[in-house]
């Protein structure tokens, strides 16, 4: 059995993906808000070139996110570990970050272009979750009404699985 060649299309979308990679270290591809749910970014090429796992930010705006990515992977090349649940408070404005594993059955959906460089989808990849301004996680139940829902949580329980919140994460 052979498979057919990728389409003309896809294979232009694979070359800048490796171009991208190559030459900044990943790409990012920003898919915009529509009526499935809020705007998102990720990275493509991380995991390829340095064995970052690859990331995805759901929720902030492309400019913001794009920032927030690059900031990622280059801390990232440079040795420092994103540990689900740990706080970052230097990296994003003076916001903590921190970081989930995403489940496997997300990634076609919010990484399908990276399929072009992963084949069967066999790269590591975390989300990076942003609070409020004030602090409020997604999860929490003092976060402003449908904000869960706009910075959807991608584990499998849609909750934080690698940590507690409040014991042992924010």
């Amino acid at each position: 059995m052979t498979i057919p060649p990728y389409p003309e299309e896809e294979i232009r979308l694979r070359e800048w993906l490796l171009r991208e990679a190559d030459l900044h270290g990943h790409a990012t591809i920003s898919v915009p808000q529509d009526a499935e749910g809020a705007p998102y970014s990720f990275t493509v090429g991380a995991w390829r070139r340095f064995g970052v796992a690859e990331a995805v930010v759901v929720g902030l705006p492309s400019e913001m996110a794009t920032l927030l990515l690059a900031a990622y992977v280059t801390r990232s090349r440079a040795g420092e570990r994103f540990v689900p649940g740990q706080l970052h408070h230097d990296v994003f404005d003076g916001v903590p970050i921190t970081v989930e594993k995403v489940f496997k059955g997300f990634y076609p959906e919010f990484f399908g272009s990276a399929f072009l460089l992963y084949g069967k989808g066999d790269f590591p990849a975390v989300q990076i979750i942003v609070p409020t301004p004030q602090g409020h996680w997604p999860w929490q139940p003092t976060a402003p009404a449908g904000f869960g829902d706009w910075q959807l949580l991608l584990t499998e329980s849609g909750l934080p699985t690698s940590w507690v919140s409040g014991v042992n994460g924010p």
